[in-house]
Formats: C-alpha cells, sequence, structure tokens
C-alpha cells in the first residue's frame, strides 16, 4: 500500500472553481494547421505512454482527429464522443506535440511520466483490522436493533444515521458507484445491496463488465470495499450497517492492479461516463486523479487531464449525477496563496514544487459542481489530519481522527467498515467522510428523487449542523501548537463548509 495518498490538498473557493470553468472554457482550438499525414514522423524509440486527446464532439472532426493520431504514431484505445476525449497509446515521443498541432485538437497531453506497464486513495495510516476475538466482545454490547459491530460506529450516531434508518432507508431506485480500486461484492454485508449492472473495470480507459472484473485484486485494495460499506452496509443483522442501509451501492474500479494502485486520468474519464450512462445517481471520489497532485494550467500534459476529466463529470453532472469526492489529508489551508507539491509526479521522479491553487487543480475535487468534504472526529472537530480553507469546504462528516477517543467498546476514533474476504477494519481519512456524505446525499435523492446534483448539493448544506469555528486555538494532535486556524462564521467556515451532514435531518 505504499501509494496509499495521504497528502491530499484538494479544493478551492467558488470563485477559483468559476474561473476554472472560464479557463476550461477558453482551452485554445489547435492551431490551424492540416492533419498530420502517413508521412509524418512516427518515430517509436521513446516510452510506451497513455495520452487523452480533446476535440470537438463533432463525428467528423472526431474522425478526423483519429486518423491524425494514427500518423503520429498513436493507438487509439477508445474514443468518448459524446464528450470529445479520445484516450491513446503512443511510444513517439513526440506523439503530444505533434497531436496537439492538428485541427480540431482542443487539448492533448500524457497521462502518466513512468511507460506503460504490461499489465490514489484518501485514507490516513494503515489499515486497524477488527480481530474474531475483538468483533465477539462488541456483538456483546449490541442493543437491541441494533448491527452486531454498530456499538463501534460512533459515526452513524453522530449524524443521526442510525435514527434516520428507522425512518427512511434510503430507496433502492438510488444508487451510489464507489469509483476505487476495487469493491467485494461477495461481502455478506455488501452483497444485499450491490448493482452489479452498474459496476465495472475501468482501469486503462475502457469499460471492462465482465462479471466480477470490479473486484480488488486482493485483500490490499481494500480502501473501495471500506468506502462501500459505510455508504450501504445492509442492516441484516451481520456485522456493521450503512449511513443508506437501504440504497444500492456499485463499484468502479479505476486502481491500477500493481501495488502502486494509482489513479490515472483515462480510468477516471471511464468511470464517470460509465456511471453517468448507466443510471448512477451519485459517484464517492475519495482520491485525486495520478500522477499530479495538482494539474497546472501552464503545462500541456496537465491541461489535458484538467479538460479531460472536467468533460467526464460534467457528462455525468447533466446526465444527473452528484459527484462527492475527498478535501485530502495534508492539514492545509487551501484557501492560501501557495502550497508546496513535494510528491509529483508519484508514477516516476516527483520534484519539489510550488503551485498556485488558483491556477493548478486538483482533480477531480477542485472540478466545478463537485462536493468537497472535510474530516471530523468523534467531538465534532476537524480531523488533525484534515485539509480545510473557507470558501474551500463544502460540508464536512465523521471521517476518524485517533486523537478524539470515543466512549465504544474498542475505544477507536478512526471508522469501522468492511474488508475484503468478510473482514472488518478502522481507517481514518477524508477518504472515510466523503462515504458518509454520500450516503447523505443518496437518502436525499430517495426523498427527492427529481432533485438535480445542484439542488442535491444545496440540499446537504441546508441540512448540515455548523459548530462555527473553535472558540480556542485549534491543536489537533494536542501537542501545544497551533496546527490551524478556522476563518468564516457560523453558517459557513474554513473547517467545517456549511456544516457537518445530518443524515436524519436529510430524511425528515
Amino acid at each position: 500500500m505504499a501509494h496509499l495518498r495521504s497528502r491530499r490538498r484538494l479544493a478551492l473557493a467558488v470563485p477559483v472553481v468559476l474561473s476554472l470553468t472560464a479557463s476550461l472554457g477558453f482551452l485554445p482550438g489547435a492551431a490551424s494547421a492540416a492533419p498530420l499525414t502517413a508521412s509524418a514522423t512516427t518515430s517509436a524509440d521513446g516510452p510506451n505512454l497513455a495520452y487523452v486527446v480533446n476535440t470537438r464532439t463533432d463525428h467528423r472532426t472526431i474522425e478526423s482527429v483519429e486518423k491524425a493520431i494514427s500518423a503520429a504514431g498513436g493507438t487509439v484505445v477508445i474514443a468518448y464522443e459524446k464528450i470529445g476525449v479520445i484516450v491513446v497509446h503512443s511510444a513517439n515521443p513526440d506523439f503530444g506535440q505533434r497531436i496537439r498541432a492538428v485541427r480540431g485538437v482542443q487539448s492533448a497531453g500524457a497521462t502518466r511520466t513512468a511507460p506503460l506497464t504490461a499489465a490514489g486513495t484518501t485514507d490516513e495510516g494503515a489499515a486497524q483490522m477488527l480481530s474474531a476475538a475483538e468483533a465477539a466482545k462488541v456483538s456483546r454490547t449490541a442493543a437491541a436493533g441494533e448491527e452486531p459491530l454498530e456499538a463501534d460506529q460512533w459515526d452513524l450516531r453522530a449524524i443521526g444515521a442510525d435514527k434516520a434508518a428507522k425512518t427512511n432507508p434510503g430507496s433502492k431506485n438510488v444508487t451510489v458507484a464507489v469509483i476505487d480500486v476495487g469493491v467485494d461484492d461477495t461481502h455478506p454485508d455488501i452483497a444485499p445491496n450491490f448493482s452489479p449492472s452498474q459496476s465495472a473495470n475501468c482501469v486503462g480507459g475502457k469499460p471492462d463488465t465482465t462479471y466480477g472484473a470490479w473486484r480488488p485484486v486482493d485483500a490490499d485494495h481494500y480502501h473501495g470495499t471500506h468506502v462501500a460499506g459505510e455508504i450501504a452496509a445492509a442492516r441484516n443483522g451481520i456485522g456493521v450497517a450503512g449511513v443508506a442501509p437501504g440504497v444500492k451501492v456499485s463499484g468502479i474500479t479505476v486502481a491500477e492492479p500493481d501495488a502502486s494502485q494509482l489513479f490515472y486520468p483515462e480510468s477516471v474519464v471511464c468511470a464517470f461516463v460509465f456511471a453517468a450512462d448507466h443510471g448512477v445517481e451519485i459517484t464517492n471520489n475519495s482520491y485525486y486523479v495520478d500522477p499530479w497532485l495538482y494539474n497546472c494550467l501552464d503545462d500541456p500534459d496537465q491541461r489535458a487531464i484538467v479538460d479531460a476529466v472536467n468533460r467526464a463529470q460534467l457528462y455525468a453532472q447533466k446526465k444527473g449525477t452528484l459527484n462527492v469526492a475527498a478535501a485530502g489529508n495534508s492539514n492545509d489551508d487551501l484557501d492560501s496563496n501557495a502550497l508546496v507539491d513535494a510528491s509529483s509526479p508519484d508514477d516516476s521522479t516527483a520534484v519539489t514544487r510550488t503551485v498556485d491553487p488558483h491556477k493548478c487543480f486538483d482533480v477531480p475535487t477542485q472540478l466545478p459542481g463537485v462536493v468537497t468534504v472535510a474530516s471530523t472526529g468523534v467531538t465534532g472537530a476537524k480531523s488533525y489530519f484534515s485539509s480545510y480553507g473557507k470558501g474551500v469546504i463544502d460540508v464536512a462528516a465523521p471521517g476518524g481522527d485517533k486523537y478524539q477517543i470515543p466512549d465504544t467498546p474498542s475505544k477507536n476514533g478512526r471508522i469501522l467498515s468492511t474488508m475484503p474476504n468478510n473482514q472488518y477494519g478502522f481507517l481514518q481519512g477524508t477518504s472515510m467522510a466523503t462515504p458518509h456524505v454520500a450516503g447523505v446525499a443518496a437518502l436525499l435523492k430517495s426523498k427527492y428523487p427529481w432533485a438535480s446534483p445542484a439542488q442535491l448539493q444545496a440540499l446537504l448544506k441546508a441540512e448540515a449542523d455548523n459548530p462555527g469555528c473553535p472558540t480556542a486555538p485549534y491543536d489537533g494532535n494536542g501537542d501545544g501548537v497551533v496546527d490551524a486556524t478556522c476563518v468564516g462564521g457560523k453558517h459557513v467556515n474554513g473547517f467545517y463548509g456549511a456544516g457537518i451532514v445530518n443524515a436524519l435531518r436529510a430524511v425528515k
């Protein structure tokens, strides 16, 4: 799990999002050069890389660009004509430069800095598995009507999800897609609510709907299974309960199957389009798109990544899908003037750089219309790791905090949920906060089935509880050093956005 990224720095203020929309809306069209011909140089002595080529959406332009791709030494993996995004492989070191000069190409660039091989998450720290003995101990404390391990789920009680389930557990007509490392749908807490027809493996940019293709390749790819359980683990007398135990959950795998578990842009583009075309109402995105923590618009490769993923997630929104994403675990003030990125690119040799977060974007979290989620612990305080920033965070939710200790049987401040191979474990991170918001959004969608993504986001904010900025200096880890400063008032502030989501209020 070497690349389970705990250094997330995500979304920014609404004005920044608007500026992003404007920037992408005016991405320069291709130079007016004629398409490349077969006589063009197509040297193949470079690394075999993946690219996204973004064009206009008319069939004639796409057909012309595909011919130019071939002439430039590229191979089309798949063309998403509805959004004008073409996924390409090429070993021509000049491919990006040459294809950007083709008429009809609006942006194009490599999606990775390391060669393709033959064959990104936002949790903080290693998983802590719940042993059989520990599970038995917790089960003995279960109250009537509770799931066996629910006594350890302080997070459900924190947002009223335990009471909400008695009023409205959610509708089977609502599906939340977990875009992640894979979901183990054979887990007894997930199986009753899993939707195979809305699941796929999108690694490489092309959906594979072979039955079971969405499952994690091994037990180390546990992140998506944990997230899925937080959202929709069934109330069936087994293990844990989800925030919305009556809705459906699906899995769309986008992580590389090796130990890196990287989330490349072409895979995420595929996931958003697949979710939209298969009737998914909400997507959960507890990751950032690799290999760049921030994608700067003055770099042609990074600009193309922003363009491609934004087209895909906007397509999903237009089809009625709300996209929810994690705010990151760097404890960064995302309303600052500059941030240091020492982790990019994360698929080769990282170079330390200072980026302007108004011009360099974390994807997909900073994209227009995406709900950005911060994390809280059992006391309701900001988690020590959670990034923050006024005008950046939309809402907050329980994501765990090892320094905030609950009065539960296990005394564990992290989030308990499902793990592959019928196991259970604790994790913490904005990765864990995001599915709580996705679950509450699913409850709202169940109650208001005609609500648009924008209306769902407004409802999430309206139903949230905002504790306001803390009166004392914030010291998340208790070492006597002020770790963060909250800016804003009772209604909107940098730690909680519009507030901590409330499942009970959502169903009432």
